[in-house]
């Protein structure tokens, strides 16, 4: 496990990131036209309300398996029993998410539910295919990944603008949106099964129903899956409480959610990069090796990725908006729109990777408590400040609390992740 192995297999991450972020652009702005505001927003809503769930199905699991997978005598029988783990929680997480939809009386007699019954199937087989990542991740094959991800939104984008070819404008019925989340979810099972053939090659993809070795899982996966829950709750419970505060919620969501998009990219491509990188960083210090140049050389980049997307959002916030959407979605002086919500977001974005590269570093050292408590405090001080704030400003107090925390957390994490390891 070499510098230049990290190095090629985040180049295809990149790569990947890279193409899927121009056809998500282009998916992004033919969902603006197509769909009218209102039914834009609950096909962003939906995403945004799964984005937890996602989370809670994750379980910290990824990180923990590609840590032991690299050093594990057997790592079959480890992605084994990750395995199991994973699809008992995805089950459960995905299918809460789904009850309560439904169950919640705000949402009653809007497409909202079923909105978000449809989507659901996305994150079920993107997280699916996630899971196999970690074989990709550990044996350094990420070409694999590359070919899926892009075939994946190919098809995605590819259906989409024949909608639009076919004269789709503007459309309020309900069914348009449906089958935009028809799509997604038809690409997601694509994703999965050109995941699953390359994966099975080379490492076969089979359960391990072994008490023990899942109770060894469960045990190293657990605090993380802790500190994951609480890093999805402080990032994504602005769109929640935006759905649950905001009488006006879609319209709300349609100018919010695609600074969200973006702001989700800022947040995938650093993880991309500190998963390539945690394997060779937990196998340095087991063996007892300097870091000190990797996570330099590891932290310089997330700082240089971070400032990209924060100029970009937070001066050409005008220029996105257009891009991913329509005049439309412009602000006016009645009220704000996408292009507030790409300069607000601008901050978190560049935050991002620090809070990341805090979180992986206590991860490789076992520091769980740290982040636990961290995370903890973060998502109370979220909650309080979305109650005291999404009510009356929407979208933008919302937006300002996610910056309130994501400043907190830099503070309280950084400094001391900078001194672990020095």
């Amino acid at each position: 496990m070499s510098t230049r192995q990290i190095a090629t297999s985040t180049l295809w991450q990149f790569g990947s990131q890279l193409l899927m972020a121009i056809l998500s652009i282009l998916a992004a702005k033919f969902v603006a036209v197509a769909l009218a505001k209102e039914l834009a927003g609950y096909y962003n809503s939906a995403y945004g309300y799964l984005q937890i769930f996602a989370v809670i199905a994750d379980f910290g699991l990824y990180a923990v398996a590609g840590r032991e997978m690299s050093r594990h005598k057997e790592p079959g029988k480890i992605f084994g029993a990750v395995l199991v783990i994973r699809t008992v929680v995805l089950f459960i997480a995905l299918g809460s998410a789904v009850l309560f939809v439904w169950v919640l009386p705000q949402w009653r007699g809007t497409p909202f539910p079923m909105s978000v019954s449809i989507a659901a199937l996305v994150p079920f087989f993107t997280i699916l295919a996630g899971t196999l990542r970690a074989i990709f991740q550990v044996q350094y094959k990420m070409h694999f990944v590359f070919i899926a991800e892009v075939l994946q939104r190919v098809l995605t984008t590819g259906c989409m603008a024949i909608i639009i070819f076919m004269g789709v404008r503007l459309s309020t019925d309900v069914r348009m949106e449906e089958l935009f989340l028809w799509i997604g979810a038809a690409g997601a099972i694509l994703l999965f099964f050109l995941s699953l053939l390359p994966a099975h090659r080379l490492l076969p993809v089979r359960f391990t129903f072994d008490r023990t070795l899942i109770k060894y899982v469960l045990v190293l996966a657990a605090p993380y899956g802790v500190a994951y829950l609480g890093m999805a709750f402080y990032r994504q419970l602005d769109v929640v409480f935006i759905s649950l505060l905001r009488p006006d919620f879609a319209i709300q969501n349609a100018y919010y959610g695609f600074a969200g998009r973006v702001e989700d990219m800022a947040f995938l491509v650093p993880t991309l990069l500190l998963n390539s990188t945690l394997p060779v960083l937990s196998a340095r210090l087991a063996a007892k090796e300097d870091v000190r140049g990797l996570l330099g050389k590891t932290f310089l980049l997330l700082l240089v990725l971070g400032s990209i997307f924060f100029l970009f959002c937070f001066l050409w916030s005008r220029q996105l908006t257009l891009l991913f959407t329509t005049p439309d979605y412009l602000s006016t002086a009645d009220h704000a729109g996408s292009d507030t919500a790409f300069r607000l977001m601008a901050l978190p974005m560049f935050l991002n990777g620090l809070v990341l590269y805090c979180f992986y570093v206590f991860l490789a050292l076992h520091q769980w408590r740290r982040l636990i408590v961290s995370f903890g405090i973060g998502v109370v001080l979220s909650v309080i400040l979305n109650l005291l704030l999404t009510p009356m400003y929407g979208f933008t107090g919302a937006a300002t609390a996610l910056i309130v925390v994501h400043i907190f957390l830099v503070f309280l994490l950084l400094p001391p992740a900078l001194r672990a390891l020095t």
